[in-house]
């Protein structure tokens, strides 16, 4: 048995590293995200983690470990921005404003499928024209849904949350453990 981590997120490699799970193997899925027409932000997400975990090739005692983080703004899907532009769209929608992120877990092994996923309500100060500027020139929000990541230098900008800081991060710990544990892998192994 292998633990194959479908995603090349390093945030998730190193929150999966918490809780000593290491990768046998990194395979970051090529899947097409567009979201359907009218299709809400948690179901999209639920179904980006689990065709990422199906698009895993893998053997049949291979477990494989996919996620998938949304931000959502009411009913709209706002994803990893493509320019800083679109970043500063973005964050100017959030700013002042209460969000949902929505971090789905999928886990597969074989032909079966343990799914989770888990929604944190966050509160993003209002910004200054400074405070985006400055963010937005970091680079920070580059490869980031929603435009920030939390545990950088926007943790400043991110007065309230209500719910899992390490799903918004990009993967629930407590749900990926029991997720994990549900598809047979040892997780707690070697802390005897």
């Amino acid at each position: 048995m292998r633990f194959i981590l479908g995603s090349g997120s390093p945030r998730r490699r190193d929150l999966l590293a918490q809780i000593g799970v290491v990768a046998d193997d990194i395979r970051p899925p090529e899947i097409d995200e567009t979201p359907a027409k009218g299709e809400l932000p948690r179901p999209y997400c639920a179904r980006m983690a689990r065709e990422k975990a199906w698009a895993v090739t893998a053997e049949d005692d291979d477990i494989v470990l996919a996620a998938d983080t949304t931000v959502a703004l009411g009913r709209r899907i706002l994803g990893k921005p493509e320019s800083a532009a679109e970043a500063a769209e973005f964050l100017l929608a959030l700013s002042g404003r209460r969000h949902r992120v929505i971090t789905a877990v999928a886990v597969r092994r074989g032909a079966h499928i343990w799914e989770r996923d888990v929604v944190t309500a966050v509160r993003m100060k209002r910004l200054s024209d400074e405070e985006l500027n400055a963010y937005l020139a970091s680079g920070d929000w580059q490869g980031k849904a929603g435009g920030y990541g939390i545990q950088g230098p926007a943790g400043a900008l991110i007065p309230w949350i209500s719910g899992s800081f390490t799903a918004v991060v990009g993967l629930p710990l407590a749900e990926t453990a029991g997720l994990l544990q549900a598809a047979g892998y040892p997780l707690w192994k070697d802390t005897q």
